[in-house]
């Protein structure tokens, strides 16, 4: 699998399907129909359980900012990793999805192959100039059978996606604004993460990354 320069790469215009394994894709340019209707929605979302920084069970501050919507939120303290119902910033339940949001979700699930993938949780990162997510797998939900639905809009950031060992080889693939990765099957704990991300501009978006993860958590 060629690894992409995220320098030399241009964005793309037009829907591509990239394999990056026998069941994980990006999907080119497959949410930006959804951007109109998302925008608002995830607005809205944020004004209901705004973005904070979590601490990891080790007690550094994450980097990556986040939040959740959904029946399940995924939570980090020094206790640990987990899936709770209730926001603990607010101590109450975590906001609804959007219907817009599922449908993407569903609609994205099935065009990579996993027909009926119906989320129970929504994780929603942002990510500024400078942050990064380590390499990681995600293993805290129940249903190993569903597939990861990851969503990219503003700028552009460099997924690493590796294999089952952590020292496992990567291979570097740009996420623009629009692009949605699916992973699950076989795929399903591969390790995964995003390099610093560099200095730049989206026109809607400014100055950041925002990815809204799908996961059937419960």
């Amino acid at each position: 699998m060629k690894n992409f320069d995220l320098f030399e790469a241009m964005e793309p215009s037009g829907r591509e399907r990239v394999p990056l394994g026998e069941a994980a894709f990006v999907l080119r340019g497959f949410a930006l129909p959804y951007v109109d209707a998302l925008q608002p929605a995830l607005a809205a979302l944020l004004e209901a359980a705004p973005f904070r920084h979590m601490v990891t069970p080790g007690g550094f501050r994450m980097s990556v900012a986040l939040s959740n919507c959904g029946r399940l939120g995924w939570t980090s303290d020094r206790r640990g990793y987990r899936y709770t119902g209730i926001d603990p910033d607010s101590g109450r339940p975590w906001p609804a999805m959007p219907d817009v949001f599922m449908s993407l979700a569903r609609e994205a699930a099935a065009e990579a192959g996993f027909a009926a993938f119906t989320p129970d949780a929504c994780l929603m990162n942002r990510y500024l100039p400078g942050t990064r997510l380590s390499l990681h797998q995600d293993r805290n939900e129940r249903d190993m059978g569903a597939p990861i639905v990851s969503v990219s809009l503003g700028i552009a950031a460099m997924f690493q996606f590796g294999g089952p060992e952590r020292t496992d080889k990567t291979q570097r693939v740009p996420l623009f604004h629009g692009d949605v990765a699916v992973w699950g099957g076989p795929d399903r704990l591969r390790y995964h993460g995003i390099l610093p991300l560099k200095e730049a501009h989206h026109p809607l978006l400014g100055a950041q990354r925002i990815n809204i993860t799908f996961r059937k958590a419960g």
